[in-house]
C-alpha cells in the first residue's frame, strides 16, 4: 500500500481535506500535516521517511521541506493549490480530485 503525504500549512484546511479523499482507498493510505508552528499536526522527519509520495500545497511548501528535512529518494509534488479553501469545501475536493486523478 503506497504511503501519501499531504502538506500545507497548518493542517486545517487543504491538507486534511486530500488525505480524507483517500479514506479507506483500496491502494493508497494518506496522512496530513502542515509545515507552521501553530500547524494542528506538524511535519516531521519520521512523516516524511515513511511516505512515498509527498505532496505539497505550494511551492513555499517544498522550500521549507527541502529546508528542515532530508527529502533523498523522495518523489515530491507541487498541487499548486493556493490557501483560498476551508476543509472539505465542494470546490476545494474538485480541484484536488483533479489534480489527483492517476491516485484516486
Amino acid at each position: 500500500m503506497a504511503q501519501l503525504l499531504f502538506i500545507c500549512s497548518k493542517n486545517q484546511w487543504r491538507s486534511p481535506t486530500a488525505e480524507q479523499l483517500f479514506r479507506n482507498h483500496p491502494e493508497h493510505e494518506a496522512r496530513s500535516a502542515g509545515t507552521s508552528e501553530q500547524a494542528r499536526i506538524r511535519v516531521n522527519q519520521k512523516m516524511i521517511d515513511r511516505a512515498d509520495l509527498i505532496f505539497v500545497m505550494e511551492v513555499k511548501h517544498r522550500d521549507k521541506l527541502k529546508q528542515r528535512f532530508d527529502l533523498t529518494g523522495k518523489k515530491l509534488t507541487v498541487l499548486h493549490i493556493p490557501d483560498d479553501y476551508q476543509f472539505n469545501d465542494p470546490e476545494l475536493v474538485v480541484v484536488l480530485k483533479l489534480a489527483l486523478q492517476e491516485f484516486l
